[in-house]
């Protein structure tokens, strides 16, 4: 996995809401809620493969001490994501 390293974005944290951002754009989010259940998860596809997802929902299982899962409903891809995690 070729993961970026943290010089090359900076995170930003609101009220459910993690970003990933660098001088030019997002290059993800999540937004979750208290519970730890993730309503949107989005990692521009430039950088997608480099393990920004994995970072943000570990970000996620840190501030809610709850392993994240996905809220109802979940796209695709988010299923795909999140059988990758619980593995």
């Amino acid at each position: 996995m070729n993961e970026l390293n943290n010089s090359n974005y900076d995170i930003s944290f609101s009220d459910g809401v993690v970003t990933f951002k660098n001088i030019n754009t997002t290059l993800g989010f999540v937004r979750y809620n208290e519970e730890a259940e993730v309503e949107y998860i989005f990692v521009n596809p430039i950088f997608r493969r480099k393990g920004l997802a994995k970072k943000l929902l570990q970000i996620v299982e840190e501030r809610t001490n709850v392993k994240p899962k996905p809220q109802d409903p979940i796209s695709p891809l988010g299923e795909k994501l999140f059988k990758i995690e619980n593995k």
